[in-house]
């Protein structure tokens, strides 16, 4: 039982990195329709530019590096989209289609960023953090800060879509392209929003995963990809409350799952998960109202 609730724990400091993460994509995909490969890349340029700040050019502590990174990196998806995607989805209409253009910017930032920070393991310029035992749990003080900032970042989300006008215009592109349009909403300035946005989140999931992890690679945040995607298509493609409760389940699934099974395999048991609720829920937990 003691270690059900250290891993249990875990499970939620991993829910609070897919969160950050799963909610970004899914505002991007509520505009665009068409899921972003290169998130990943997106994750580990926020946590790369934190490194870079705090370890190689200004020397800034961590926590005045990362918001700043954050930042550059959701100012470069707006730019991304509207010089790369954006165009792309205007001149060929297929989803399809620029889900591939993003898979390929996905190798270009890979592989720019291995020419720049190598494939070595990173380690940020901040003290030693020592587990605490925090009730049952077992959570560093840096993962405890994780931990309220992802959940602060949740209701803020919240407030910002139901109390929001700007929140309720993202809704409402999001729900129906057309009506949206007849309606008079600026859908351009909506969309470089809603970019920047899912830009910002990538960055700090990113940022939250090295924490987590006490280190980072270029391709850490890559190989967190599918799992974010798991996220998002348990709670419902679209839904970002959806993706918020998604997180969570595949968060303690996957911390839970290696009590049972093999720890090789634990990723395999959120997906399998997926699958199953897709065979009798394919609109997931919570599913968006609609598209037009």
């Amino acid at each position: 039982m003691h270690l059900f609730w250290i891993d249990f724990g875990t499970g939620l400091a991993t829910a609070a990195v897919v969160a950050l993460a799963a909610t970004g994509l899914t505002l991007q995909f509520g505009i665009t329709n068409y899921i972003n490969f290169a998130y990943g890349d997106f994750m580990a340029l926020g946590a790369l530019l934190t490194f870079a700040l705090n370890n190689q050019a200004l020397h800034l502590n961590f926590w005045v590096a990362a918001p700043i990174a954050a930042i550059l990196v959701g100012v470069f998806a707006v730019i991304a989209n509207q010089f790369l995607l954006a165009p792309f989805a205007r001149r060929f209409s297929n989803p399809a289609l620029t889900m591939i253009v993003t898979f390929g910017l996905s190798l270009f930032m890979a592989n720019v960023a291995t020419v720049i920070w190598t494939g070595n393991t990173l380690f940020y310029r901040m003290p030693i953090s020592v587990d605490k035992k925090v009730g049952p749990f077992l959570w560093s003080p840096d993962v405890m800060v994780v931990m309220v900032f992802a959940v602060v970042v949740m209701i803020l989300i919240h407030l910002l879509l139901k109390m929001t006008r700007l929140g309720k215009m993202m809704r409402a592109l999001s729900d129906n392209t057309s009506l949206a349009l007849t309606s008079g909403i600026d859908v351009r300035q909506i969309t470089n929003v809603t970019w920047f946005m899912s830009g910002l989140l990538a960055g700090l999931g990113g940022i939250a995963l090295a924490v987590q992890e006490a280190n980072l690679t270029v391709t850490s945040a890559e190989s967190y990809l599918f799992v974010i995607f798991a996220a998002v298509i348990l709670g419902g493609i679209g839904s970002v409350y959806g993706a918020m409760l998604g997180a969570l389940a595949i968060g303690l699934l996957t911390e839970t799952a290696p009590l049972y099974i093999n720890a090789g395999y634990k990723l395999d048991v959120g997906f399998f998960i997926v699958i199953v609720l897709l065979l009798f829920r394919p609109q997931g937990l919570v599913p968006r109202l609609g598209r037009s």
